[in-house]
């Protein structure tokens, strides 16, 4: 039984979860900068079969997911058909697609930003082209991940003349995305490094401060992923609440972190466990209404039946905090407790209507019964631990 008093269910997800997972995901070979491949390449279609068993609503993919780097125009049209009929097959959707801009040797040195002309434009003119085809399969959303947009040595990179190049591609994206009457959003991947040794756009807040700069901000929001927030050391939680403020949460990256080191891509829940129950949390209470899209690595360890077990207990762990979550909000000594730590309070202006400094400047204050006042902080997180834990 759960904290609701109804019968638990199996955690099994429905379409109705919207979960959603790249082909880069389920379909990563194991291969690693000290390692080969442990596992044979996954044809994309039978991904989508096994993905839509699972319960799984929607794929997304990088161009070259779908067809190989430099395919001949007849090799693309055959990939494109395969995948194609995968998804009328299953009734899978394609919410997002993004494009490959990183791994071909021409993007050593970045896309957008490349201090190379004819990498800049070769670099724009793939993206236009994938995002005709993710509009052609549905999609909604374009991430822009910049994961070679960065340096190494400070004089290799102007860092205002990359952020202006930066701006050019997205204003000059949207504009074709206008100009063709497409229905399609663009978000912004923030990481700090790796691949590169300094990424720009960062953070979510780097991202939000250079999307005030496009010609279109309205068409450009946010796809933060865990890991990567993690990876600087920084609330998910609280970077995807102000994301929701500003209204650019557009998609959303789920996975798992332990910490400020590398880009572990573990699956969802696993590593930083309380971080994870604040993001379903946040995102189930926040008005997002997007795919819960799982951007993660099976280990290397795994075999291919490993690699579906990583993929269900995405979904399952999602399933099971977001149960967790709902119990906890909905405990009277939980909103007893909310109650005592005064975060009502925190929803009213500090000024009521009318009211200006002078009000202030004549309100009689007691401020030793106001700091000798304790919050009730920790019985309330001690509450939440308890219904994570699954105690109450």
């Amino acid at each position: 039984m759960n904290y609701l008093g109804e019968a638990r269910d199996d955690y099994t997800p429905t379409r109705a979860d919207k979960f959603s997972f790249g082909l880069w995901t389920v379909g990563w070979q194991g291969v690693d900068v000290f390692g080969d491949a442990v596992r044979a390449p996954l044809d994309p279609a039978a991904a989508v079969h096994k993905l839509s068993e699972l319960g799984a609503y929607g794929v997304t993919f990088h161009d070259n997911d779908v067809f190989p780097f430099g395919a001949s125009a007849a090799e693309r049209d055959q990939a494109i058909g395969s995948f194609r009929k995968a998804l009328d097959e299953t009734g899978v959707i394609v919410p997002m697609a993004t494009t490959n801009l990183f791994g071909h040797p021409i993007f050593k040195d970045g896309g957008f930003t490349a201090n190379d002309r004819a990498v800049r434009r070769f670099a724009i003119r793939k993206v236009v082209e994938n995002i005709d085809l993710a509009v052609e399969l549905g999609a909604k959303t374009y991430v822009c991940w910049g994961g070679r947009e960065g340096a190494e040595s400070g004089a290799a990179k102007d860092i205002r003349a990359a952020l202006d190049r930066m701006k050019e591609a997205f204003d000059v994206l949207s504009a074709y995305v206008l100009e063709q009457g497409y229905d399609l959003r663009f978000a912004v991947e923030p990481k700090p490094n790796e691949p590169r040794g300094d990424i720009l756009l960062p953070t979510i807040g780097h991202a939000l401060a250079f999307i005030n700069e496009l010609e279109h901000p309205e068409l450009v929001g946010l796809n933060p992923e865990v890991g990567h927030e993690e990876m600087a050391g920084v609330n998910f939680a609280h970077g995807i609440a102000q994301a929701l403020w500003h209204g650019k949460l557009f998609h959303v990256d789920l996975n798992g972190q332990t910490g400020p080191r590398f880009d572990q891509d573990l699956r969802f829940g696993a590593g930083n466990l309380r971080g994870a129950f604040w993001t379903v949390d946040t995102l189930e209470r926040g008005g997002y209404e997007g795919p819960r899209h799982f951007d993660f690595k099976p280990p290397r360890t795994e075999d291919l039946d490993g690699v579906w077990e990583s993929a269900r207990g995405c979904m399952r762990n999602y399933l099971i905090l977001r149960e967790r979550s709902q119990a906890f909000r909905a405990d009277p000594e939980v909103q007893e407790a909310l109650a005592a730590s005064k975060l009502d309070e925190l929803a009213r202006p500090t000024l009521d209507a009318g009211e200006t400094v002078a009000d202030l400047r004549r309100e009689d204050v007691d401020v030793d019964a106001l700091a000798s006042r304790g919050m009730g902080f920790e019985r309330l997180d001690q509450l939440a631990m308890d219904h994570l834990l699954g105690v109450r």
